[in-house]
C-alpha cells in the first residue's frame, strides 16, 4: 500500500518538479562561477541547459500521467461524438447559413423554388429560413407560411424566381375533342392577345429586353404565341405563351379563353351548316 502512495502520479510529478528545479538552480549557480573564472558570457550555454531539463520535465510529465491523459482523452473523444451526433442537424443548418451568406443566392424579398415549394423569402437565420408560400398556378400567395431548414438548402436545388415577380411568361393549354380545320381561327386569336396586351407592351419590351442582358441568353417574348397541336389520345390542343404583368395574367388567360371558346363554338356551328346544306 505503501509502494502504491509512493508511485502515485501527482507524488512522483512533484518530485519531477523538485529535481528539475534543484537541477536549473545548480546550473545557473555552475554557470556563474565558471563565467567569474573564464571571464566568459556563456548565458546561451545556460539557456539551453535550461530548455533540456525542462523538455525532459515535461516527457517525464506525460509519461507520469500518460494514463490518466488516454483515459481523459477517450472520454472527451466519447463526450464530443455524443454531441456532434446529438447536434448533427443544428450542426448542418449553421453550415448552410453561411452557405447562404458566402454564396447569396437570394435575399429576403426574393422569389425562389427550393425543391417542391414555391414562395417569397421572408426571413434567414442561423438555423432556418421562411418563406410566404406562392401558388405558382395562380401567382397568389396561399396564406401559409412555409419553414425550411437551412441544411436542405444544401442539398436541394435553389432557383431564383425573382424576374417573376413583375412579369411572367405565362403558358397555359386548351384541349378540345372535336375535330376541324382550327387555323381559320388562328389570326384572330393572335390579334386578340396582341390587343389584350397592348396596353404594357412598351414596359414588357424593356423589361424583356434587361432580363436578356442579365441571363446573357434569348427569351420567349414579348409578342404572344399560340400554337396548335394534339395530345397524346389525339385531342386538339391551343398552346398559349404570353410575356405579360404577372398580376394580370389569369386575367388574360380568361379572355383568351372565352375569345377561344367562342371563336370555336361558332367555327363549330358554321361547319354544321355546311354540312346540312351540302
Amino acid at each position: 500500500m505503501i509502494k502504491d502512495i509512493l508511485m502515485h502520479p501527482f507524488l512522483v510529478s512533484v518530485l519531477v518538479l523538485a529535481i528539475a528545479f534543484v537541477l536549473k538552480v545548480l546550473v545557473d549557480k555552475l554557470a556563474r562561477n565558471r563565467a567569474e573564472k573564464k571571464e566568459k558570457d556563456i548565458r546561451y550555454i545556460t539557456h539551453n541547459i535550461k530548455h533540456f531539463i525542462n523538455f525532459v520535465m515535461v516527457l517525464s510529465l506525460l509519461f507520469v500521467w500518460s494514463t490518466e491523459i488516454q483515459n481523459f482523452a477517450l472520454s472527451i473523444a466519447a463526450f464530443a461524438v455524443a454531441i456532434v451526433l446529438a447536434t448533427r442537424e443544428f450542426i448542418q443548418c449553421v453550415i448552410g447559413f453561411f452557405y447562404l451568406v458566402t454564396t447569396r443566392p437570394f435575399r429576403v424579398g426574393d422569389w425562389i423554388q427550393v425543391g417542391d415549394y414555391f414562395g417569397e423569402v421572408a426571413e434567414t437565420d442561423w438555423v432556418k429560413t421562411t418563406m410566404h408560400e406562392i401558388d405558382m398556378h395562380t401567382y397568389q400567395f396561399s396564406r401559409k407560411t412555409i419553414y425550411i431548414p437551412n441544411n436542405k438548402l444544401i442539398t436541394s436545388s435553389i432557383k431564383n424566381l425573382n424576374y417573376v415577380k413583375r412579369f411572367v411568361t405565362h403558358h397555359f393549354t386548351i384541349v378540345r375533342r372535336e375535330s376541324f380545320n382550327p387555323y381559320v381561327i388562328h389570326d384572330e386569336l393572335v390579334n386578340q392577345a396582341k390587343l389584350y396586351c397592348e396596353e404594357f407592351h412598351d414596359v414588357a419590351t424593356r423589361y424583356n429586353s434587361m432580363i436578356e442582358r442579365k441571363l446573357d441568353a434569348k427569351i420567349s417574348g414579348p409578342a404572344p404565341v399560340i400554337h396548335f397541336g394534339t395530345t397524346e389520345l389525339g385531342e386538339f390542343k391551343a398552346s398559349f405563351t404570353l410575356f405579360c404583368p404577372t398580376n394580370k395574367a389569369l386575367e388574360i388567360e380568361h379572355k383568351l379563353t372565352e375569345c377561344f371558346m367562342a371563336l370555336w363554338y361558332e367555327q363549330t356551328k358554321k361547319n354544321k351548316e355546311e354540312q346540312s346544306e351540302a
